[in-house]
């Protein structure tokens, strides 16, 4: 069974849903660097250990990274899901977990990388927008793109209800991601990203209009 790590910094929506799937493989540890993250309060309640590691206590972005790379190694974890981490992993950091670390990014990669992208998309006057779950490499959310939640922009979206729509589509696709993951449907090789052991290469997609 895959022992996964997810790593938090603020409500843990995302958490809560991959929590709620009932995941073939097991979260075994929840990290943040907020004590008052609200996350934490889910995994406790689920039974999930958790570890607080405050990046402000440390003197740097690598030195924070090594104390929440040696706690992953101590809960032998396979897969590491970032959920609403607020944090910039360091290029050695990254390296460490590269194809064994996933992160969702609310649009439509490659468009709209960073932040503020509903603001972003609205002003643009796009016709789409969504999330997408991707591998995590050392460039800003640039990891190769495995499922995208699409849905189409009206015009009565504002800011905050075009974040809550894409947060539906986040809880959706997130946790079918993580579990194709688990059952090996979605495998990270020497040769590329295999779904089905076919060659993944474009994004798998789900519409919600």
């Amino acid at each position: 069974m895959i022992k996964i790590a997810v790593l938090v910094s603020g409500s843990g929506s995302n958490l809560q849903a991959l929590i709620d799937a009932n995941l073939s493989g097991q979260i075994v540890g929840v990290i943040s660097n907020k004590p008052d993250a609200y996350a934490l309060n889910r995994a406790k309640q689920a039974g999930i250990s958790t570890a607080v590691i405050e990046h402000k206590q440390y003197p740097n972005r690598e030195a924070f990274d090594d104390v929440m790379h040696q706690q992953l190694l101590e809960w032998d974890v396979d897969l590491v899901v970032l959920a609403g981490f607020m944090r910039i992993l360091s290029a050695k950091f990254v390296k460490a977990w590269e194809g064994k670390m996933v992160n969702i990014h609310p649009s439509l990669l490659p468009y709209y990388k960073g932040m503020h992208t509903h603001q972003r998309v609205l002003a643009t006057g796009d016709v789409f927008h969504g999330c997408t779950v991707h591998y995590v490499t050392a460039e800003l959310d640039a990891g190769q793109a495995l499922a995208q939640g699409v849905l189409k922009v009206t015009h009565k979206d504002t800011v905050d209800r075009l974040a809550q729509r894409v947060h539906v589509l986040e809880h959706l696709i997130y946790p079918q991601v993580v579990e194709w993951i688990c059952t090996g449907t979605l495998q990270h090789t020497e040769q590329g990203v295999l779904h089905r052991g076919r060659l993944l290469e474009e994004p798998i997609q789900f519409f919600k209009f």
